[in-house]
């Protein structure tokens, strides 16, 4: 079976979940057996046509020069090379920029499959006219897909109530981190347990802004460390706003795994400010690297962590939870143990990549 992969920046990952998301799917398919084929952008920084066992296909990007419009032209030669090849199935990763070219899609030949990922329409960050066309890329994403999932169980009830269909439920997946090591602390300049932290891209429907001051408020002077892309106008404000406090450390985007394990491990408390839905790749891996978490009370969230959390909604309770919680207290530490365990037994890559290639065979059957 050829599996081909659109949706994407490329692997391996250099930019956000759905490319780490690629990357881990892909290597999981090829080493149990399947072709897969990945869409790069053509300024990737892999440029050779394989990784570890899948095919790499470059396609033009001309989102560097052009803007947000770029996204639409990749999309669109990505799904023109898809007609061009022979997939069994095309796993298409959200609709944002894809769904408008999905009457190109080759529905005759290959069986398309669609993960929903989040209500892209709701995200705060966008005006109401790109709300309104998300909402109708959204409808077509629908109506032109032949299977869809849902990565969390509040997107499949939305799917079901809204459009009145089935989709399937296959979460976001995760490794459980088991190799701390504090000297790449040193990095950063703190130490372990000694500091909270924030990894997230800086858009306001991730709540940074009532996250940091509520950091404020509460006067606990600890390093608070705030990891994601900050060159960008939204970045630019938050740095602005927060720079007389001078704890509050904006140390711009990580993508090395490991360090990025290692900061959650050895975080006090991780803040994690996530609003519009799905199962949130960040979210998971702080549950499987033991950081104890505060998160933003939704339904998404909720559904995952249960009462394995401190939930927030406003300042005045991120200054509490800040002001108070520590990491290394025995209540505490249960949380963590029963996050680490849901990840062992829902969320772990194996069983997720297993999920995949069940709904692969059920669908090509």
């Amino acid at each position: 079976m050829h599996i081909g992969i659109i949706g994407t920046r490329g692997i391996p990952n250099h930019y956000g979940g759905f490319e780490q998301f690629a990357e881990y799917l892909s290597l999981g398919l090829a080493k149990a057996g399947f072709e897969v084929s990945v869409y790069n952008s053509h300024n990737h920084p892999y440029q050779k046509s394989t990784w570890n066992g899948v095919n790499i296909i470059h396609c033009f990007d001309p989102e560097k020069r052009m803007g947000t419009i770029g996204q639409f032209v990749y999309d669109l030669n990505c799904i023109l090379s898809c007609r061009r090849k022979s997939f069994d199935i095309i796993l298409q990763l959200g609709y944002t920029s894809s769904s408008v070219w999905s009457k190109l899609l080759p529905t005759k030949k290959s069986i398309v499959t669609t993960n929903m990922d989040g209500l892209e329409w709701k995200r705060t960050k966008y005006s109401k006219h790109v709300q309104r066309f998300l909402l109708y890329a959204e409808e077509l994403a629908v109506r032109y897909s032949h299977h869809l999932i849902s990565d969390s169980m509040g997107i499949k009830k939305y799917l079901k109530d809204k459009y009145n269909v089935s989709s399937t439920y296959i979460p976001y997946g995760a490794n459980i981190f088991n190799s701390p090591l504090a000297e790449i602390l040193n990095e950063y300049g703190v130490d372990p347990f000694k500091y909270n932290l924030l990894i997230a891209r800086l858009e306001p429907e991730n709540s940074i802004e009532i996250i940091l001051d509520g950091v404020v408020k509460s006067k606990n002077n600890k390093p608070f460390l705030v990891v994601g892309n900050h060159n960008t106008t939204y970045g630019n404000y938050l740095k602005n706003k927060f720079t007389p406090h001078s704890y509050i450390k904006f140390i711009g985007g990580v993508y090395n795994i490991d360090k990025l394990n290692n900061l959650r491990y050895y975080s006090n408390l991780y803040l994690h400010g996530h609003t519009v839905g799905g199962t949130n790749p960040s979210l998971l891996e702080a549950m499987a690297s033991s950081a104890l978490i505060c998160a933003h009370n939704n339904v998404f969230n909720k559904s995952i962590l249960g009462e394995d959390a401190f939930y927030f909604l406003n300042v005045d309770q991120v200054s509490e939870y800040v002001s108070v919680l520590e990491k290394q207290v025995e209540q505490n530490l249960q949380k963590i143990e029963h996050n680490r365990k849901k990840i062992k037994q829902i969320y772990s890559w194996p069983i997720v990549i297993n999920e995949y290639i069940q709904h692969f065979k059920l669908i090509a059957s």
